[in-house]
């Protein structure tokens, strides 16, 4: 059975926190250490996110909230943001119904940036219909649209839809 998914807002922001920092763990060691933080995403980091315009969905498993998604409607393009499922929960789909729910409703180009070496999520993405951009488009799209460290945009990916 597919999980229940809804809109979140600014009061489930701790709970978004518990699912994104318990979920992350799956990038320690796989990731470039010096890419790796203690939590890895702060309050302060999600305030400025959702500041930004990412809103945030929410998969629930009663009212167990086991898997968020962020989406990111900038006039030129939608950025997905912050997608994680509590580990109890990974490769049972609900990160596809999340994933289904963003998308449901957009007719323009998506991207998603993402760790390069995090295998899995790159797995994910073009088994949803994403295809891997070349690296001198990833540079600009990730200058453009993200709000990352030099060394998170050497190590990171993006991958489109409709691109």
């Amino acid at each position: 059975m597919e999980p229940l998914t809804r809109p979140l807002d600014d009061t489930a922001a701790e709970a978004v926190l518990a699912v994104i920092n318990e979920a992350a763990q799956a990038y320690r060691g796989v990731i470039p250490g010096d890419c790796w933080h203690e939590p890895y995403m702060s309050p302060a980091e999600l305030a400025a996110e959702m500041a930004a315009g990412v809103r945030f969905w929410g998969a629930f498993d009663g009212e167990e909230l086991i898997g968020v998604m962020g989406r990111q409607d900038l006039p030129e393009v939608t950025l997905i943001r912050h997608a994680y499922v509590r580990t109890s929960w990974q490769r049972r789909g609900v990160g596809a119904a999340l994933l289904r729910r963003l998308l449901a409703d957009l007719s323009g180009p998506v991207l998603v940036g993402t760790w390069a070496a995090a295998s899995w999520a790159l797995r994910f993405y073009e088994q949803h219909g994403f295809t891997l951009l070349p690296l001198d488009e990833k540079d600009r799209l990730l200058s453009t649209f993200w709000s990352i460290t030099p060394r998170q945009r050497e190590t990171s990916v993006v991958l489109g839809l409709g691109w």
